[in-house]
């Protein structure tokens, strides 16, 4: 029974699954972010690329 009371006492495996947790949303963020940055940057390259083979 003692070795219940600790482990419901001892924090530090909380603390590691919400560092965890911040990790993840960090990906999560970054990933969506860079999809959105490069379907803009390939949108942008097309328009260059036809602007360009319209003036050859």
């Amino acid at each position: 029974m003692k070795f219940f009371k600790n482990l419901l006492r001892n924090e530090a495996g909380a603390t590691a699954i919400e560092y965890g947790l911040i990790a993840a949303l960090i990906a999560v963020a970054a990933i969506t972010a860079m999809q959105t940055l490069g379907s803009q940057l390939s949108t942008t390259f097309n328009e260059v690329a036809t602007d360009m083979q319209g003036s050859v």
